[in-house]
């Protein structure tokens, strides 16, 4: 049984106000562009310097994936941080690993070294699991009707991520030669120290008993069919959009367009991510979460046809932004249906563990991405992301029959 009311029962601790609220969502939506800057620096160089190091050209993405791995494996364990000693606690052990990726992935450039590369990645893998608890941090704090709200209005901060990123690539990436990206990854640390900063006024209420004693087993919530519908739609959101985008970049260079091509492609894809949450809570408050999953479900199968129609900037760029705005739908989409799915006191546990299949069953994705681009090219990588896409179709589809379905009348009633 899904509990469409119960995670906003309880609402707000009383002492935030909406002056908190507002102060809360704002620099959590600031700390998104920030950290989401980081993400984009890591997929827009891990291909690039994964395939210089990398002792075959097979694992050229390996860092990428291995940045997956480092979000799925570090999931549970920052959700356990808050369960305990509140989300704040989490937001700043994981901007420390920000400022750890920096660090570590410029010392790999210089020392040529690809493991320690790929180790920088698994950090920052860790900080990218904390940064997306921002938005499920964000619908706490707010009442019932503006929980969608806020959780859109903190993923639009990636809109800047978008644009940060990208450009602290590109004006930094060749400042030390011959270490190619060495300066981007030390400025990448000074901007997850940033975050940290404005991280230390959010305002959020610490853990109840009830929180920490973590509410129904696990093994009873994720029964609900609409806890599954969820959790499948998150998934293919995700691991389709890191899919496609672990692989563009090197598929770009592949084809021979420039670096920079590739950047400013990453940009765009980054910002339509991001840019549609300025009105995604709006759009899943009028029409319902399942309706907006579809039709991001749908722009992503349209970004993979534009792709196969070509293999010009134009094409890789427009493959990109449908993608990104396809990944915005159904993943914010994905999340608001989550929020329907447990009590307050278990909210902690559920988002994390949401999160922990999202992100493990899209290391899988980006393990994949590298071998079959180097394998077997870009249009095989676009056909196969049909096949996930379909199941996520099924799901909604049935998720829709099952709550459509009149109830069964029991003999003599």
């Amino acid at each position: 049984m899904s509990y469409p009311n119960a995670s906003t029962a309880a609402g707000p601790s009383p002492s935030l106000t909406y002056r908190h609220e507002r102060g809360n969502v704002l620099r959590l939506a600031a700390a998104q562009a920030l950290a989401g800057a980081n993400s984009t620096v890591v997929f827009a160089t891990g291909a690039i310097v994964g395939n210089s190091l990398a002792p075959s050209p097979a694992l050229a993405t390996l860092p990428i994936s291995i940045f997956v791995v480092g979000m799925a494996a570090c999931t549970l364990p920052a959700g356990g941080i808050a369960q305990r000693h509140g989300r704040r606690a989490a937001f700043l052990a994981g901007t420390g690993c920000g400022v750890l990726v920096g660090l570590l992935a410029a010392l790999a450039v210089v020392l040529s070294s690809f493991w320690l590369f790929c180790a920088a990645t698994f950090v920052g893998g860790a900080y990218a699991a904390v940064v997306l608890s921002f938005r499920f941090a964000a619908a706490d704090c707010a009442p019932p009707e503006r929980r969608p709200r806020a959780l859109s209005a903190v993923m639009a901060g990636g809109v800047f991520a978008g644009v940060i990123g990208p450009q602290l690539v590109t004006y930094t990436m060749n400042l030390w030669p011959p270490y190619l990206f060495a300066v981007t990854f030390l400025a990448q640390a000074a901007v997850a120290a940033i975050s940290a900063v404005l991280l230390l006024g959010v305002r959020l209420p610490m853990p109840t008993a009830a929180e920490v004693a973590g509410g129904r087993p696990l093994r009873i919530i994720v029964r609900q069919p609409r806890f599954v519908t969820a959790v499948i739609c998150g998934v293919v959101s995700y691991l389709l959009m890191n899919f496609l985008m672990t692989a563009a970049p090197l598929a770009m260079q592949m084809c021979g367009l420039s670096q920079e091509s590739a950047n400013l492609g990453i940009q765009w894809h980054v910002i339509a991510m991001y840019g549609p949450s300025f009105f995604t809570g709006r759009l899943i408050t009028r029409f319902g979460a399942p309706r907006v999953v579809a039709a991001g479900l749908a722009l992503t199968a349209a970004s993979a046809a534009v792709g196969l129609l070509g293999m010009d900037v134009a094409h890789f760029w427009l493959t990109l932004i449908l993608l990104g705005i396809g990944w915005n739908f159904g993943f914010v989409g994905a999340s608001a249906m989550v929020l329907e799915c447990h009590r307050p006191e278990e909210k902690t546990r559920v988002q994390s563990l949401n999160d922990f299949i999202v992100f493990g069953t899209m290391a899988f994705g980006s393990f994949l991405s590298g071998g079959l681009l180097t394998s077997y090219g870009w249009n095989t990588v676009l056909w196969l992301s049909f096949a996930p896409l379909t199941l996520a179709v099924a799901a909604l589809m049935l998720a829709a029959m099952v709550r459509q379905s009149p109830p069964i009348q029991k003999e003599g009633v």
